[in-house]
């Protein structure tokens, strides 16, 4: 047996150990960015009256039904409905009712004439109107009652996240306040002591911490909660000591010190109570994983900011959104064709950072660099992570490639 992992063991091990985390009430204008734990049911129909899609008239069609511009239809306008009108005014043949956008159309109704299609429009029509061209058929323009949802339907499912569009639903449906799961806690921790930090001119040796600010953006997007965020000297009692500083977290992301160096604080100080394996891919072969005894989840990434990047997206964000009862885990991927060609490393699953042209269903490598671990700054320009295989070697000019797409 291969003493590599492949990807998917490793993240299968890393899913069997989360739990999703309790769930809270919280108010809608709290809900943005949350994962929902339960249900929301309509509370009444959407819309809750048949209500009209134009300003313009509410009308029998008998009325208008033949109505052209050599042929107007004159009717009397009785009454005028704005938008949030209770007002549900009788009218007979012959007879109109003016009515605005989003108002509820008059019982007696059965279309709505546009201003755009009658003489003088908005400007002339009080007392009189003449209809130009008839609606296409009785219905015309008039939004039915429950014709988005009725009450009692299921407007967002549990495991959905609450994004803007979302939230407006459940607004809209009745909803004021939504079960959600808590947002996991997390530890970002940086570690090395050649890192100083960002801003602070690198002397011989050094290098800025740009894991701890790409993590503690990462974790962010995923919904999560960064409460400690650390760089530490490669000392195993560093690691201890920020473990015992960060005792109320659900998940420690410590980047760097798990490889087999002779100065791999994180290996050093936990190996012992977590895993350390090897796997099968590249960058980010060295990975660590674990549940400490007070059942708080602990990553260890390789240090290389590419290795980090790939390692989060691969498996720490499934992690976080998991916690959070998310139905989908996963960024959306794609199938595209390479517009270029690379090398690819024997035997492991390449991530290349990549840059994509959806248009043309195109994929390339960000970098002439190809997807070396180290290359933090042209890690900017990728778009996306090239997937390929393990058992190809080369990606040749029009070979499709299946790709990770990212923000």
């Amino acid at each position: 047996m291969s003493e590599l992992l492949t990807v998917e063991e490793h993240r299968a091990r890393i899913l069997a150990a989360v739990n999703a985390l309790p769930v809270e009430t919280v108010r809608l204008d709290e809900a943005a960015g949350r994962t929902l734990a339960a249900d929301v049911r309509a509370r009444h129909d959407l819309p809750g009256d048949d209500n009209s899609s134009m300003d313009g008239f509410a009308v029998r069609f008998a009325d208008v039904e033949g109505a052209d511009a050599e042929s107007p239809v004159p009717l009397r306008v009785v009454a005028d409905l704005p938008a949030g009108s209770a007002d549900d005014p009788a009218f007979g043949p012959g007879e109109a009712v003016r009515i605005m956008t989003g108002a509820p159309v008059p019982t007696g109704a059965d279309a709505i004439v546009p201003f755009e299609d009658t003489a003088g429009g908005l400007a002339d029509s009080l007392g009189t109107v003449e209809v130009l061209h008839a609606p296409a058929a009785a219905g015309a323009f008039i939004r039915r009652r429950g014709g988005d949802v009725r009450t009692g339907d299921a407007v967002l499912t549990a495991g959905e996240r609450l994004g803007s569009y979302a939230l407006a639903a459940a607004a809209a449906a009745g909803g004021d306040r939504l079960e959600v799961r808590r947002r996991p806690r997390v530890a970002v921790v940086s570690t090395g002591s050649e890192l100083v930090a960002p801003g602070t001119t690198p002397g011989r040796g050094q290098t800025p911490d740009s894991n701890g600010v790409l993590l503690n953006a990462l974790v962010t997007g995923a919904d999560a909660e960064v409460t400690v965020l650390a760089s530490v000297a490669d000392e195993p009692s560093a690691i201890e000591a920020v473990l015992e500083h960060a005792s109320n977290v659900d998940v420690v992301v410590f980047s760097g010190g798990v490889s087999a160096g002779a100065y791999e604080p994180v290996r050093l100080a936990l190996s012992e109570r977590i895993a350390f394996d090897k796997v099968a891919m590249q960058p980010g072969k060295p990975q660590a994983f674990g549940v400490v005894d007070d059942g708080r989840l602990v990553f260890g990434l390789p240090g290389n900011p590419v290795s980090v990047a790939v390692s989060f997206e691969v498996f720490v964000r499934p992690a976080l959104l998991a916690l959070q009862g998310r139905t989908a885990i996963d960024r959306r991927h794609a199938r595209l064709t390479a517009s270029e060609s690379w090398r690819t490393p024997p035997g492991r699953r390449q991530y290349l950072p990549a840059v994509v042209d959806l248009v043309a269903g195109t994929v390339r490598p960000a970098t002439a660099g190809g997807s070396g671990s180290h290359l933090a700054a042209s890690l900017a320009r990728a778009e996306a992570f090239a997937i390929v295989p393990a058992e190809v070697s080369v990606v040749a000019v029009g070979d499709p490639v299946d790709v990770m797409l990212i923000p």
